[in-house]
């Protein structure tokens, strides 16, 4: 049993097409915790016209990436809010090193960070790109088999191949994924708090995995607890 008065805050790594952001809705919706992409924070800052939104929209419109010092800022300002008391789930941050020693900084007097790696083989990725769709009328993301042409199940729309879904940009990807972010994984890979789970499986067994992971990393922790008190005893 998770704790019911600890936080339960998690970041999901893993590479383009892992399913991050599949299992970090499905783990939100279970547990009850808001899901915090970076995507998402920063299009409300954007839309919210604040000071750190103005800045960040200034530097998309003109086709840069939003830097590290920047999108920090944005991740803190999104950490104050009351809805994150009881813990969040996090995808597509941190992307580096020095974001992820940021976000430690943040962290603290917040509880423990669980950081969970979803690993699935290169070519593995590739094909499920290559049958990725997405609905043209509600946007909806489909899997299909290759050379079949389906309609969206929720609207009947044309499902389409993304321009960015093409085998080559999707290596391309990878290869900056290994070089930029795999880093992280070195970075978290030593702590108690950090699982991986083999995400080349059902999304519905790898949701059962990150569960176990996480339920696992709480019960290491509790047994690190009372160990340190009765020692103190």
């Amino acid at each position: 049993m998770l704790s019911e008065t600890a936080p339960i805050n998690l970041v999901v790594l893993g590479p383009p097409g892992a399913g991050k952001g599949t299992q970090a809705v499905a783990f939100a919706e279970r547990y009850e915790v808001p899901k915090i992409s970076t995507g998402d924070i920063l299009r409300d800052a954007v839309q919210a016209g604040s000071d750190l939104g103005q800045r960040a929209e200034t530097i998309m419109n003109a086709g840069s990436l939003v830097d590290d010092q920047l999108m920090i800022a944005i991740v803190r300002e999104r950490l104050t809010r009351s809805d994150v008391v009881r813990g969040f789930v996090i995808d597509g941050f941190p992307r580096t090193v020095a974001q992820a020693t940021s976000l430690d900084e943040i962290m603290v007097g917040r509880g423990e960070l669980f950081v969970i790696e979803i690993t699935v083989p290169d070519e593995t990725l590739v094909e499920r790109v290559a049958r990725r769709r997405v609905c043209e009328q509600c946007g909806n993301v489909a899997s299909v088999a290759a050379g079949v042409e389906r309609r969206c199940a929720k609207c009947g729309g044309e499902l389409v191949l993304r321009s960015d879904d093409t085998e080559s940009i999707v290596r391309e990807r990878l290869r900056v994924y290994a070089k930029e972010t795999r880093p992280l994984v070195d970075y978290y890979s030593g702590r108690p708090t950090f699982r991986g789970v083999d995400g080349n499986q059902p999304a519905t067994i790898v949701g059962t995995a990150l569960d176990e992971a996480v339920q696992d990393i709480v019960a290491a922790s509790t047994v690190v607890v009372a160990a340190s008190e009765g020692s103190a005893g």
